[in-house]
């Protein structure tokens, strides 16, 4: 029997203490807050909202709280976890108190787990101080804690109901419909989504892909001339009939020469899912292989492995993923290498697409995950160290129930950024520039994933994969938050922020988003009590009040 400990309830308890309209029939909601956007950034602005006295609702298009937190990427990301505060941080004291009891730990011990410190994440938990963070955790312990700070503040959660329209007042959003034919009305609206559906609709500018270097003075943004990490080792060779450019490409290549470096274009980096899966016999479920399976998809991968091993040099699964061990013997799987878990270059459509698009697109990248794994495990071209390895992974019975043990949110790193009054560039994560109106800290790597996979001098090549470390935490602006007070002044956006494709590399990290979160509903409620726009809030009382609820603003030596 599995065994949960005493401070935390089941999911289903615990949303039952909120209220979930999924129905179908149409009502009107008031509200002074609306957050559109269940992901966590979206959890800690609604939370934040109310813990100010506002009321406050979430509008999430989908079935999923929590976005990434909740949907496998236990393994947090951040840089610096001692840039994280305020609401943020609360959450992940919120974990280290559940992992804190034995009975939290099933299929291993505590001491088990911490004793490996298999990763850095492992590494930063501590769950005997007094405030106590835990940076690695199980999806469905994160559903639970989400869910209760939610049942704790009161905010009612509309989901499964996708934005139909909005309607507006002068440079104000009067009101948002969604399908059901619900309607939504308040002061003031937070885009907290992903894709940033909201502040499209509201007309407000965005860019997608990537800038030319010179747009901002960069030198990191735009088509890389090298690509050295997550490359390919040795030649391929990219032709379905090998040395015949005439044969065609083989599949999840692209056509083209990739363009000129360091200028921009429309393609995003890659998205995969985060793969919460088990060695544990008694919690794994079977691998299955996706519908339509064909081996012939993975045909580059095959010729890879095989020309690895006529190089000398001996392919390990390890090589093709990267699971970081989160508690109770789980992981979170990410993309690791030439050919992984990232479905390079077939996201590009994505961010502008509609929902039954993003489905479409969603689906193919769970059918090319799932048949990428089951070609691993079973196909004999194949080394046999590595199929038998992967024989003994699948998913984990008790996490994502829902969907059959799959991820529920698919890994967008990337999609629609905001164009506003201040863009976070590279020159800020190298403190060249540094925002004085800061609403909470970055401090991740600048960080893409690859863009496009080509034919570069008759050979396989990956394209897009950057990983640079900024300075130290630094500062973001609340003018990157809110955009132009010309398009529209009671909107804020802390995910699809205002931001270079390399300098949101950094800040597109869950803690920043939660960070961000707080500091917009902190802003929203301002503006309501000084009867202001979003883009007059002061930012003198802002930062009082931030820094009153822990938020950290200024970066210290440590």
């Amino acid at each position: 029997m599995m065994h949960r400990t005493k401070p935390l309830r089941t999911l289903a308890s615990s949303l039952t203490a909120i209220v979930l309209a999924a129905s179908l029939h149409s009502e009107t909601v008031q509200s002074d807050i609306c957050v559109f956007g269940a992901t966590s950034g979206g959890i800690a602005a609604a939370v934040q909202a109310s813990r100010m006295g506002h009321s406050v609702v979430i509008v999430e298009q989908g079935f999923h709280i929590g976005g990434l937190t909740t949907g496998g990427l236990g393994a947090t990301d951040i840089g610096n976890k001692a840039a994280i505060g305020g609401v943020s941080r609360e959450f992940y004291h919120r974990i280290a108190l559940h992992y804190a009891s034995d009975r939290a730990w099933v299929f291993e011990t505590r001491a088990e787990y911490f004793a490996k410190k298999r990763s850095g994440q492992v590494a930063a938990s501590n769950l005997d101080a007094a405030d106590a963070t835990m940076w690695t955790f199980e999806p469905r312990v994160a559903s639970t804690v989400f869910n209760e700070m939610l049942a704790e503040a009161r905010v009612p959660v509309y989901l499964r109901h996708p934005l139909q329209k909005i309607s507006r007042r002068g440079r104000a959003i009067a009101e948002i419909v969604t399908t059901p034919g619900t309607v939504f009305r308040a002061r003031v609206f937070i885009d907290a989504s992903y894709e940033g559906d909201l502040m499209a609709a509201a007309g407000v500018p965005y860019h997608v892909g990537r800038e030319a270097n010179a747009t901002y003075g960069e030198t990191l943004n735009g088509i890389r001339a090298e690509t050295p990490k997550h490359q390919f080792l040795v030649p391929v060779d990219p032709y379905i009939k090998p040395g015949d450019p005439k044969s065609g490409l083989l599949p999840f290549i692209q056509p083209g020469d990739g363009g000129l470096p360091g200028q921009g274009d429309r393609r995003v980096q890659a998205y995969n899912y985060r793969l919460c899966f088990t060695t544990n016999a008694a919690n794994r479920l079977p691998l299955v292989p996706p519908p339509n399976y064909r081996e012939s998809d993975y045909e580059l991968l095959a010729r890879y492995l095989e020309a690895l091993v006529a190089a000398g040099k001996r392919p390990t699964l390890d090589q093709l993923w990267n699971p970081i061990w989160m508690p109770n013997h789980k992981t979170d799987i990410n993309n690791n290498g030439a050919f992984s878990t990232d479905f390079i270059g077939m996201n590009w459509d994505y961010p502008n697409a509609s929902l039954t698009d993003r489905e479409r697109i969603a689906r193919q990248h769970e059918n090319y995950i799932r048949g990428f794994l089951h070609f691993l495990a079973t196909n004999p071209r194949v080394p046999q160290n590595i199929r038998a390895e992967m024989q003994q992974w699948g998913p984990c019975k008790d996490e994502f129930v829902e969907t059959g043990g799959w991820p529920s949110q698919l890994y967008v790193r990337e999609a629609r950024r905001m164009i506003s009054d201040y863009v976070m560039t590279e020159h800020n994560c190298r403190y060249n520039r540094t925002a004085e109106d800061s609403v909470g800290l970055a401090a991740y790597n600048m960080d893409s994933h690859n863009c496009q996979r080509i034919v570069k001098n008759g050979r396989v090549e990956n394209e897009g994969d950057v990983q640079v470390p900024p300075m130290k935490p630094y500062p973001i602006s609340y003018r990157a938050i809110v955009p132009k007070a010309r398009h529209c002044e009671n909107l804020l956006v802390p995910v699809c922020l205002s931001a270079s494709h390399i300098a949101y590399g950094s800040i597109r990290m869950e803690p920043v988003f939660m960070v961000l979160g707080q500091s917009a509903a902190t802003a929203a409620a301002l503006a309501i009590e000084a009867n202001t726009t979003v883009q007059q809030v002061s930012i003198t009382a802002l930062q009082n009040r931030l820094r009153a609820d822990r938020q950290i603003l200024e970066w210290q030596a440590h």
